[in-house]
């Protein structure tokens, strides 16, 4: 997909960055309990719009993805069903790359997409937690980009 842009999200964007974050989630998180996943959108109900977030959107301002940035840290990158595996992923994490050089994230280890993903990209595991952020049973693999 050519002509990906990417600008800062609005409190107007808070629909469409659940939906994405919803339909992704539902598209490669199938090892969540739904009681987790539930609960999980219960949060971001309240604090994706008004989050600090990165949209790709396309030449016609319509959201492909977002990413959410904690200084060089990616706490989030959801990119919409219908533009996986059109490089939105990607040029997301490469404008990070360029902001910061050397960008780190957590990935489910469950979720063997997001692994591959972050691999192709020359990322590489720095450690692993039993338990995802939150507490909850979902083991994370710390990955660091390699310059």
């Amino acid at each position: 997909m050519s002509n990906i842009g990417i600008r800062p999200s609005t409190v107007a964007d808070g629909d469409i960055v659940l939906r994405i974050w919803r339909d992704a989630v539902d598209a490669t998180h199938d090892f969540l309990a739904s009681e987790d996943r539930d609960a999980i959108e219960q949060e971001l109900r309240d604090f994706l719009p008004g989050a600090p977030l990165l949209l790709a959107v396309d030449a016609g301002d319509r959201a492909l993805g977002f990413m959410l940035m904690d200084d060089a840290h990616m706490e989030a990158l959801f990119i919409d069903p219908g533009s996986r595996g059109k490089g939105v992923g990607r040029t997301l994490v490469q404008h990070a790359l360029a902001q910061h050089g050397t960008i780190s994230t957590d990935v489910n280890e469950q979720n063997a997409q997001a692994v591959g993903f972050y691999e192709h990209l020359g990322f590489v595991p720095t450690g692993r937690s039993e338990r995802d952020g939150q507490g909850r049973p979902y083991p994370l693999i710390h990955l660091r980009s390699v310059p």
